[in-house]
Formats: structure tokens, C-alpha cells, sequence
């Protein structure tokens, strides 16, 4: 079933009636079977991104360890936020630690041959910010040098699309921290492109 996920989008329609994340999982303590919209409504986005870090198989058992996590915690979440996705990419962000070898190895087998394994699940599509192949082979490389905090936070940032204060809540640090570490990190990578920063040129600018 989560298998099927990888051909699916995110899917909002952003309608002014529609509950928003927090009010999802306010209703989903009395009525459990609401969390399902909340699986609906990211567990694709968050599976490519994961996928895109650590490989499909491994990304689908960090997805359901995500939301099992999430469904579990659902009555400690800060109803004051009602977007969901920072809190849901942290626990993914925790789970994925304990894949930190095999996204090493997913980074330097894509530097060696210049190919994204991942990327063959959406063939279909032209997303040159979740794609390795377009990145190149020396941005992997460059990834895989990166302390695994500088990445995980630039990656938030530059893949999953959020904002350094979504990013600051989704690894449970200060906005200032995440701040530091993605300049840091892309500094080592303008150091490695001859003072290109290769993920501002695939994501456009982004505000520091």
C-alpha cells in the first residue's frame, strides 16, 4: 500500500472549508480514523523526500514509523500550528539518523555513476529540486561530506521546501542555528563549485 505513494502528490485543495493540520489532529484524539487525512494529505511529499535521502525501501519503513509516531503523539501536538509538516519531517528526520550509512551510500553511488535510483519512480515528472541526476555527481559527493546536521538542515530547506523557521521546528533547534549551519554548508559547497552555490541555483534564492 505505501508502495503506491511514490506516484502520488500532496493533496490540499485548498479550499477555505477545509481543517487545517492542527484541527485534524485536534478532532483525531476523539475520533482516531480522522488521522488518516493527515496521511493524505503529506505522506507522499514526505515519502519522496525521504526516498530521495535514504532509497525507496528504506523510505517506506521510515514513513510508517513516522506516522505511527505522529498518531501515537497526535495529543501533544501545539495546536497553534497549523501547518503539520515541520512536526512530521522531524520525526522523519529522527527516524532517518539511524540511516545515516545508507544515505551515505545512496550519495556516493549516484556521485560514482551519476544516476538517482530514486529518481526512476518519477520518470514521468521534471523536478529538478528532488532530482540527483540534475544536481550532478559532484553535488552528491558534496552532500555526503557534509556533517549530517549541516545537511539535514539545508536539505529541509532545499528539498522539502521550508522556510529556516519550519526547518528550526522540524529539527527541534533555534532558527539561528539552522541559519548558521546552512550557510556553513553552503559555503563548503560555493567552496567545491568555484563559488557557485549549485542548490540556490536549482531552488532559486532563498532569504537569509
Amino acid at each position: 500500500m505505501i508502495g503506491q505513494i511514490w506516484a502520488t502528490e500532496r493533496t490540499r485543495s485548498g479550499r477555505d472549508d477545509e481543517p487545517d493540520d492542527a484541527t485534524v489532529l485536534k478532532r483525531s484524539r476523539h475520533d482516531p480514523e480522522v488521522f488518516a487525512v493527515l496521511f493524505q494529505r503529506h505522506a507522499g511529499q514526505l515519502l519522496r523526500y525521504v526516498g530521495r535521502r535514504i532509497g525507496p525501501e528504506a523510505a517506506e519503513d521510515v514513513l510508517a514509523d513516522t506516522f505511527l509516531e505522529a498518531f501515537r503523539q497526535r495529543h501533544r501536538y501545539d495546536h497553534s500550528r497549523p501547518d503539520a509538516r515541520p512536526w512530521l519531517y522531524g520525526i522523519a528526520t529522527n527516524r532517518m539518523g539511524r540511516y545515516r550509512r545508507t544515505e551515505l551510500k545512496q550519495l556516493r553511488a549516484t556521485e560514482r555513476t551519476g544516476t538517482d535510483p530514486v529518481l526512476e519512480a518519477f520518470t514521468e515528472r521534471s523536478d529538478a529540486r528532488v532530482s540527483a541526476g540534475a544536481l550532478g555527481r559532484r553535488l552528491a559527493g558534496a552532500l555526503a561530506r557534509l556533517p549530517r546536521g549541516h545537511r539535514d538542515a539545508l536539505l529541509l530547506v532545499a528539498w522539502a521546501e521550508m522556510t529556516y523557521e519550519e526547518a528550526a521546528e522540524a529539527l527541534g533547534t533555534p532558527v539561528g542555528t539552522v541559519r548558521s549551519r546552512i550557510s556553513r554548508a553552503r559555503r563548503k559547497l560555493r567552496e567545491e563549485f568555484a563559488g557557485v552555490d549549485p542548490m540556490a541555483v536549482e531552488k532559486g534564492p532563498v532569504n537569509e
